[in-house]
């Protein structure tokens, strides 16, 4: 599709209204990017802490002295809108479009080289946890709606900017704002990469379990602890074990020729070893990019010919899920399809001791799957190694059609604003849209950099952070236009 003379011009002011708020988008950033918003303890009127409500209430006056109207959803989220033109030109028009933004982020974490709850400006980067996830964005959309408000542009539709406050701990945050208001007719979410993700595969998180019974044998399994948290391949794992020596732990490593490095050590007294393995983590929704430390340690495990019940349950847990293995095979769960991909299938968490045995699990479902499907297989699979699926819980995969008006709108702008070819892309995370039929996600993070989004040095390009906001207002001129 070509761009008119109309559609340049349109570009071509607001390119250069954001430009001329540079400074003032750092600035809005820095602040917010100060408040440590991380999930804490509730208390009255701030039921994620008093850190993220302070975020939240210092984005809506922001908000507000932007001539945007707002309101506050007890702590939980908060609204800034800018209305649209009604057929008599009284009433504001409801809003068509909804843009969701969260101003929680993850802790902050060791390894930075600035402070990551005061924004460091350097080499045209803004440092700092939330600068791109998703802070960033959350200041980008602010200031689109500026622009289209200051510049008088018209629209037919408004526009709603949605603020999250518990993106990264489940989104309860919109699970009550949604009781209190419905999405509008079409929404996106700036939370995840350009050009426009249109597909969310589907989730299965679960926790299987088993008891085994204490063993008179020497040689036995003692302790077994690898993972922190469900939605990540594990990095490190150990294992305690006794009466075994060093060195066939280091001929069962050898023979085994794994990625990993073990350290065996001798460990409180004689006879016992510690063996820890070191890994490498990644996203669940990518275990291709790690190297998981609680396969590679059950591997091992396998192969030290120990004599106790517990060893034989982590042997048939390691052949559910082996490793290197991350599409769910050995389990018959082996799904992939064009438009989405394979299944991803990852063992994240593992504790045993004192006979009690406890794993988690992290699946994502190609949009050709259902979370019934998939259950179908997997119950059996780990009935029949002896463990329970003491509990789960599943989200069907989300699917928007490439050809859905707001998908064709923000490809227009995609291609509009970058120069480069839009394309719709899948992704294995979960958005603020997906429960929201229709939704998508639009940006932040583009191909080939690396943001340190959940990692030490977090940071966005400045030119980035104008893009977005350039992109984000042509998207509701678009969209909004009643067109």
């Amino acid at each position: 599709m070509g761009v008119t003379n109309t559609d340049k011009a349109l570009k071509d002011k607001i390119s250069d209204y954001i430009d001329s708020m540079r400074d003032d988008m750092v600035a809005t950033l820095s602040e917010l990017i100060s408040y440590p918003s991380c999930r804490q303890d509730a208390k009255a009127d701030a039921p994620f802490g008093e850190d993220a409500r302070r975020c939240l209430d210092r984005a809506l006056e922001i908000c507000s002295g932007f001539g945007l109207k707002t309101r506050c959803f007890d702590g939980y989220a908060g609204t800034a809108e800018l209305y649209g033109e009604s057929g008599d030109g009284k009433e504001p028009a409801e809003p068509v479009l909804g843009i969701l933004a969260h101003l929680d982020v993850v802790p902050a974490g060791d390894g930075w080289s600035f402070e990551p709850f005061c924004a460091t400006v350097s080499q045209g980067k803004v440092y700092g946890r939330g600068a791109i996830d998703d802070k960033g964005p959350a200041v980008a959309a602010m200031y689109a709606a500026k622009a289209v408000k200051d510049l008088n542009i018209p629209i037919k539709g408004g526009v709603r900017l949605i603020f999250g406050t518990d993106e990264e701990c489940g989104s309860s945050d919109l699970e009550y704002y949604f009781k209190k208001e419905a999405p509008p007719k079409y929404s996106f979410t700036p939370d995840a990469s350009y050009p426009v993700i249109n597909i969310e595969k589907g989730m299965i998180r679960g926790k299987l379990t088993a008891k085994a019974y204490t063993s008179l044998s020497s040689r036995l399994l003692i302790e077994l602890e690898g993972g922190t948290v469900v939605n990540a391949v594990p990095g490190t794992a150990y294992a305690v074990v006794s009466g075994i020596s060093a060195d066939e732990v280091a001929a069962a490593e050898k023979k085994l020729s794994l990625p990993v490095e073990f350290d065996i050590k001798e460990f409180a007294g004689l006879n016992t070893l510690r063996i820890t393995a070191v890994g490498k983590s990644a996203h669940a929704s990518t275990p291709e990019l790690g190297k998981n430390a609680v396969t590679a340690l059950m591997a091992l495990i396998s192969e030290l010919g120990l004599a106790d019940e517990a060893s034989e349950l982590v042997s048939k847990l390691s052949k559910l899920f082996p490793y290197g293995e991350t599409d769910g095979k050995s389990m018959g769960l082996k799904i992939s399809d064009r438009l989405s991909g394979s299944l991803t299938c990852v063992l994240s968490v593992i504790s045993y001791s004192s006979g009690q045995l406890e794993a988690k699990f992290d699946i994502r479902l190609p949009v050709s799957s259902s979370v019934e499907q998939v259950l179908s297989k997997l119950k059996p699979a780990v009935q029949g190694a002896g463990l329970t699926l003491s509990e789960y819980s599943g989200t069907q995969p989300h699917h928007v059609s490439a050809d859905s008006p707001i998908v064709k709108k923000l490809l227009e702008v995609y291609e509009e604003v970058s120069g480069k070819k839009g394309e719709c892309i899948a992704i294995g995370g979960g958005t603020y849209v997906h429960e929201i039929e229709g939704g998508v996600a639009f940006g932040p993070e583009i191909e080939g950099e690396d943001n340190h989004l959940h990692a030490a040095d977090e940071f966005i390009r400045i030119d980035h952070l104008l893009m977005c906001a350039k992109m984000m207002a042509l998207a509701i001129c678009k969209i909004c236009s009643g067109d």
